[in-house]
């Protein structure tokens, strides 16, 4: 594997400037342990799993590798379940070290997770969100532009908010770049634009250990930029959050039908696929299609960024991570030499 180091590998530990997205559901101990070992940061989404479930996935991951990885929690207060100091707490006393927190303020968390010896990530959609984060002590600034999937908290695309993120920052805290970044060209130019790191959830949605299910794969696979559209409509848990998903028969004919809001959509409180257990989704839901789901898994929310157009084919998390860093190693060399002639 090429080397490609920066000052985020130091702060975090990892060989290599690539983080895996919290993308929910699809996250888990086989993943996030797969890019750890690979030498990125693995990340587990916790914020909709109980107590216990989340001590367990963490042992779970921390049973397959040794290296860093991350958990994340939703602040927001909107959502059915959102992150709590206790939440917090389970997550630091399972042996979690670095703690991601988005949708929110992390500032009455970070004294918290400082005095556990942890780290703490906090996700911003602008420079002034940056600069509170930063006031706060926040260790890491993730830069998540408009182009990102699933809940998208910036109107901003992702390569003017980099930049000015990064001018926050300054050079004490690393900056990482989330939103349309799929390959190695993406992660050079978020280097170049003055990032530390590059943040992916859509291409880690396609790696063989996600937990998402295969049809999701596969329409992640297909799927070209256009069909990332942005929306609120999967409300079911989390209300009025923006959000990007994959077109499909569900948003075609909510917008055929006029964009008609709550309580008025086509198909509103049916049910349209089952977990494993026989929980039952409703169309409007905001649970993506995981592995063990049956039913018309296609209708409900695929969270996918606009990076699906780079987006074509189902790898092994280490695979993807080696190519990463191979194809901004080679693009970093080529504009190298470009730059600085014979």
């Amino acid at each position: 594997m090429s080397t490609l180091r920066t000052p985020l590998c130091d702060r975090l530990g990892i060989d290599v400037p690539i983080v895996q997205a919290p993308i929910g559901s699809v996250s888990c101990p086989d993943l996030a342990a797969a890019v750890s070992e690979a030498g990125g940061l693995g990340t587990l989404a916790v914020t909709w799993l109980g107590l216990d479930a989340t001590a367990s996935v963490i042992a779970a991951t921390r049973e397959r590798t040794d290296r860093p990885f991350g958990v994340n929690l939703v602040l927001d207060p909107d959502t059915t379940i959102h992150a709590t100091a206790d939440h917090l707490e389970v997550c630091l006393g399972a042996g979690a070290e670095i703690v991601s927190f988005s949708f929110g303020d992390a500032a009455p968390y970070v004294e918290q997770v400082h005095d556990a010896g942890g780290t703490v990530l906090q996700t911003v959609g602008s420079a002034e969100e940056a600069r509170e984060a930063v006031a706060a002590g926040v260790d890491v600034l993730v830069s998540q532009g408009w182009e990102a999937g699933g809940h998208v908290q910036s109107d901003v695309a992702t390569m003017p908010l980099v930049p000015a993120v990064a001018d926050v920052a300054g050079e004490d805290v690393p900056v990482i770049a989330a939103g349309g970044i799929a390959d190695g060209r993406g992660l050079a130019a978020a280097l170049a634009l003055g990032a530390d790191g590059a943040w992916l959830g859509t291409r880690f949605v396609a790696a063989a250990e996600s937990q998402a299910h295969r049809e999701y794969q596969r329409a992640v696979t297909e799927a070209d930029a256009r069909a990332a559209v942005r929306s609120e409509l999967y409300d079911g848990g989390w209300p009025g959050q923006p959000h990007r998903t994959l077109e499909n028969d569900t948003y075609a004919e909510w917008v055929e039908a006029g964009q008609p809001p709550v309580g008025e959509r086509p198909g509103e409180d049916e049910e349209v696929a089952r977990y494993g257990n026989g929980h039952p989704v409703e169309r409007y839901d905001d649970d993506p299609p995981i592995a063990d789901m049956e039913g018309a898994v296609d209708e409900m929310a695929m969270y996918a960024g606009q990076s699906v157009d780079l987006t074509d084919d189902v790898r092994p998390a280490a695979e993807i991570v080696d190519d990463l860093v191979a194809g901004a190693r080679e693009r970093i060399d080529a504009l190298s030499e470009f730059t600085t002639g014979p």
